[in-house]
């Protein structure tokens, strides 16, 4: 099977820029969600974090 793909895939100009961008993308997702993680606010993180134990918050929405 896999040699099927890669018989294709070799007749295909410039396809080894494709695993490139697939890896700078990776990348950079995970670099800014990292720098998202380290500079949120302690508030709303805790704000974010109690949602499924406020019950009160619940039952409004379900009025």
């Amino acid at each position: 099977m896999l040699r099927f793909i890669k018989g294709n895939l070799e007749n295909i100009d410039g396809v080894e820029v494709y695993p490139i961008i697939s890896l700078l993308i990776f990348f950079i997702f995970f670099v800014v969600l990292f720098w998202w993680v380290f500079t949120a606010k302690k508030e709303h993180i805790n704000e974010v974090s109690n949602i499924p134990l406020d019950n009160n918050h619940q039952n409004e929405e379900l009025l």
